[in-house]
């Protein structure tokens, strides 16, 4: 079998890469446990040199890795630009703040000297989704190879160009042979990866059952794991807003990507005081959207990555309106070549419909009205998910009241949802558990050891 690299805009077929098999595999990872531990014994000095390296290849090679981005997932070029930006970005930040994040770290004690000091694991493995090809895979690579963890990636099959390219951005910047690797294998694979024992610890972004796949096997492997998994965002709209603002981040956090977000805003909670302005209004932006070839500028939504996540849609979509969902506009998929699905809007969702209780991944946003914002805050923690949410109001610390109960891994007032290297970034409940960015995520993979000295 083999790794297609499709268009989704038109349906080309780009390349084709074949699928390794037990014997290359266990090349690989034979060749990453060789390196390890003289990765581990490098001076962070010099893992941070090599780390800012790969950011200034990031940013040379910007445009070209954006265009094997878009071409490969339907990002937008401008997407896809922002989106290697921030990677390098995020491999500055650690290369800057890794000796402060993990230095000994002095405690006083019964003994004459104790401290917590900061260890690599080993060899860290990540699971990684087609979404954002590149940034999910250097938010995980940059602290985790700066701290002395080598790497192995297996990526989605519908990226293999990008997971190709992210190995050799690292062999670029001068980072030895085996330190980071891109695992060319199926996910029927993964199972007798994460099971090796030249395998450390795992980290997934995916799906909340695939997460949970990864964390048995891993667990009962007696290995660390971080599940980044799915979210079905609030978007809590109170009645003194700034609306025209909160109707223009509502249409950006939503279709950003084409709805392809883990931390995209999916649940419109808008209280009923204010429910009628904000749809109108939000109807008209969302319909000003261009759909078309993500290449061109005057393209404001680009097509889903693949077709049969544009139908598993569209079946939802279909699934809430037979239910009692009423559809705004768009809902209904569009006939053009590619993965394309119209800028949707279903209103009056309850509970009981498949859109108030799953997480659409696309270009669909969801109404849900509230009495209040007791009520909103009852509706935005009635989900099963916990990524993150905002909350839209003019009175500030009415917002951070209501955030601080928010049942979420973040939260956001008057801002959208986003990641940022100098924050920590993750879910609860079926959202995942552990964290990336910031010192919290290098953490995640390092050996916190107490030495006490008398």
């Amino acid at each position: 079998m083999a790794f297609e690299s499709i268009n989704p805009a038109n349906g080309e077929l780009l390349a084709t890469f074949p699928a390794w098999n037990a014997t290359e595999l266990e090349q690989a990872l034979s060749q990453v446990a060789a390196v390890t531990p003289a990765w581990a014994a490098n001076p962070l000095e010099q893992r941070c040199t090599l780390m800012r390296k790969a950011a200034q290849i990031l940013r040379n090679r910007r445009d070209e890795l954006a265009t094997l981005i878009t071409l490969e997932m339907g990002k937008l070029l401008t997407e896809s630009q922002a989106e290697v930006e921030k990677c390098a970005l995020t491999c500055d930040h650690y290369a800057d703040n890794a000796p402060r994040y993990i230095a000994d770290k002095l405690v006083h004690s019964d003994a004459g000297k104790s401290y917590i000091a900061h260890q690599p694991l080993g060899t860290i493995l990540a699971v990684m989704p087609w979404n954002f090809p590149l940034w999910q895979v250097f938010r995980f690579a940059a602290p985790t190879l700066v701290a002395g963890n080598t790497g192995v990636l297996k990526h989605a099959s519908n990226v293999p160009q990008c997971a190709l390219a992210i190995e050799q951005v690292f062999l670029e910047a001068g980072f030895p042979e085996g330190v980071f690797r891109t695992l060319m294998i199926r996910a029927s694979q993964v199972k007798g990866v994460i099971e090796d024992t030249r395998i450390h610890a795992v980290t997934l972004t995916g799906s909340d059952s695939a997460g949970r796949q990864v964390a048995a096997t891993a667990g009962a492997a007696l290995k660390k794991t971080v599940l980044e998994l799915g979210g079905s965002d609030p978007f809590i709209v109170l009645e003194d807003c700034n609306l025209e603002e909160t109707v223009s981040q509502a249409t950006t956090s939503r279709f950003l990507n084409a709805g392809q977000t883990c931390n995209a805003a999916k649940r419109f909670i808008v209280v009923e005081a204010i429910a009628s302005a904000f749809l109108e209004k939000f109807k008209a932006a969302v319909d000003s959207l261009q759909p078309g070839d993500p290449m061109e500028s005057s393209t404001t939504l680009g097509p889903m990555a693949r077709n049969d996540l544009r139908d598993e849609l569209n079946q939802q979509v279909t699934d809430s309106i037979a239910q009692g969902a009423a559809a705004v506009t768009g809902c209904t998929p569009q006939k053009n070549k590619g993965a394309f699905y119209p800028a949707s809007i279903l209103d009056q969702v309850a509970p009981g419909i498949r859109a108030y209780d799953e997480e659409l991944f696309g270009p669909v946003a969801i109404v849900i009205r509230a009495r209040d914002e007791n009520d909103a805050l009852k509706i935005a923690n009635d989900s099963r998910f916990g990524l993150g949410g905002s909350i839209w109001t003019a009175d500030t610390e009415r917002g951070e009241r209501l955030a601080r109960e928010l049942q979420s891994g973040c939260c956001f007032v008057n801002g959208m949802v986003k990641s940022d290297p100098r924050l920590p970034f993750g879910g609860i409940k079926a959202s995942g558990y552990g964290r990336e960015l910031s010192w919290h995520g290098m953490h995640e993979f390092l050996n916190i050891k107490t030495i006490w000295i008398k």
